[in-house]
């Protein structure tokens, strides 16, 4: 079977630091090609290189085995090479049909613009019933869910004509039956001719649908084998070099405590149709557990959770009471910090990090507020980079070589461990965990994971908000479901996978 892409001998570096010392990587035309490697191993920068974002300064790319060399992602398209990147690249004020626009081939002379987008929402219409997605051209990308966010990118690489599918991490936001239909359509895709990269940390997956797979660590390819000949113990011991015992279900010690947050029909306004995002939410939330909310993307949790954050579009009617305070609607972003409230969103760098800032500036803004470094206009810079460097060191943030370097040359999981040293950084109350563990490898997700049971088993009430069906029945103890703006109902654990599956369908 003929190579579709092909590369070998790659060498990359940044700042100095080689993210890829000697990768090597093929994709044949009509399979799918796993990709495995911690965060850092350097898969997104190699799969960089393939999609014309980055260019090698060793080693050779070809395409259809054909010898080719990008001056950037326009050079890949031409060649119908298209990636969806684990951190999106959408216009977020646009609509979703605005976006696809952006990266569909040029219209006839003769079509208006009018013309040109309602043909675009029609073949997004059709694309999407094809894929099993629930999108509308017409909705604006920043009023969107993680989750259909992700969808859309999809598309629109898809619409664009690829035959060369890279995709990073796609099932990272998606529910199971969400996820299995996207890679049954994948697969699809590889079976009628088309070569399939899948960037995953899922074994599942893996095991499932990948006809091969690749294994890359510190910048170098590892091996190359079939999955189905492979223990999922021994992926996972090529991926991180050692062997990680899988994790289930583990209960606090400590008995529940009482009630820390108590959510009360809280409503957002109605649209134009009458419907509300968040339409009657009803949630108590104890000390010294975690309760795990499941549900398909765009009910209404990433409104929820900006809710408890204090972002803009602050419900209209309803209450949120933390233990001991008022009003939680009542009370600045700043405020909310200051009284224990943690925040792990789900958009690391939109939300919670500055990529153009330093380690040291997006770990000490989190306790500027509360004096410790001085006034505002005469920072104590000592104590930050002091602080800064003994919270890296506790955390394990990997990759930072000095604490002035900016947060956007961290990877993923070393990202995210920053934002939990921060948000960690005094004893919180309540923790308010987003999609914590997505895009991130077996390792660092076992150290979020183990990070949030700890703050559960010192107290504090944790709110998982994860679309990730294996992540919350791995660290709840209790499940509830959101469909349509509201909780539609609550599994104690033991918890019925498929009973929570069923109601997450039946309601979506």
């Amino acid at each position: 079977m003929p190579n579709a892409l092909e590369l070998t001998g790659i060498r990359k570096t940044f700042d100095g630091f080689a993210a890829l010392t000697d990768a090597h990587f093929s994709a044949r035309w009509g399979e799918v090609h796993a990709l495995l490697g911690e965060n850092g191993a350097g898969k997104s920068s190699l799969m960089n290189i393939a999609a014309g974002l980055y260019a090698p300064e060793a080693g050779q790319l070809l395409v259809d085995d054909n010898p080719v060399r990008f001056a950037g992602p326009r050079d890949a398209a031409k060649h119908r090479i298209g990636m969806v990147h684990q951190h999106f690249k959408l216009v977020r004020p646009f609509t979703v049909a605005q976006n696809i626009l952006l990266t569909a081939p040029p219209p006839p002379e003769f079509q208006s613009h009018g013309e040109r987008l309602r043909e675009i929402s029609r073949d997004i219409r059709n694309k999407a019933a094809e894929l099993g997605f629930d999108i509308d051209p017409s909705k604006r990308v920043d009023a969107l869910s993680v989750a259909e966010q992700q969808r859309v990118e999809i598309l629109k690489v898809l619409l664009a004509g690829a035959r060369i599918l890279i995709l990073d991490e796609p099932t990272a936001v998606l529910t199971d039956q969400e996820a299995a239909r996207l890679l049954q359509t994948v697969q699809g895709l590889a079976r009628k001719g088309a070569a399939v990269v899948l960037v995953t940390h899922k074994m599942a997956d893996v095991k499932t649908y990948a006809d091969r797979v690749t294994v890359m660590r510190g910048g170098r390819t590892v091996a190359t084998l079939n999955p189905q000949e492979a223990s999922v113990a021994e992926l996972v011991k090529l991926t991180v070099g050692e062997s990680i015992a899988a994790q289930g279900f583990q209960p606090s010690a400590a008995p529940r405590g009482p009630v820390r947050l108590s959510v009360r029909g809280l409503r957002t306004p109605a649209s134009p149709e009458g419907r509300r995002v968040l339409d009657g939410v009803d949630l108590d939330l104890h000390a010294g557990e975690i309760y795990g909310l499941a549900g398909v993307g765009g009910n209404g949790q990433g409104e929820l959770a900006g809710a408890i954050m204090g972002l803009e579009g602050e419900p209209t009617e309803g209450e949120m009471r933390l233990e001991g305070h008022r009003d939680l609607k009542t009370m600045p972003a700043s405020v909310r910090r200051s009284i224990g409230i943690a925040a792990i969103p789900a958009d690391r760098y939109g939300l919670a990090l500055a990529g153009g800032l330093s380690v040291a500036e997006n770990y000490a803004i989190g306790r500027v507020h509360t004096g410790r470094y001085g006034p505002v206009w005469r920072l104590r810079r000592g104590r930050i980079q002091s602080d800064t460097q003994e919270a890296v060191r506790a955390f394990d943030v990997q990759g930072v070589r000095s604490v002035a370097q900016k947060a956007a040359l961290l990877s993923g999981g070393n990202a995210q461990k920053l934002v939990l040293a921060r948000e960690f950084g005094k004893s919180p109350t309540l923790v308010l965990a987003h999609s914590p563990s997505r895009g991130l490898d077996v390792r660092a997700s076992a150290e979020v994971h183990a990070r949030l049971r700890a703050a559960r088993d010192s107290g504090a009430a944790v709110l998982l908000i994860s679309e990730d069906l294996d992540e919350v029945l791995q660290l709840a103890d209790r499940v509830g479901v959101m469909t349509r703006g509201r909780i539609a109902g609550e599994f104690a654990q033991p918890a019925d996978r498929q009973a929570i599956g069923q109601a997450m369908v039946d309601h979506g």
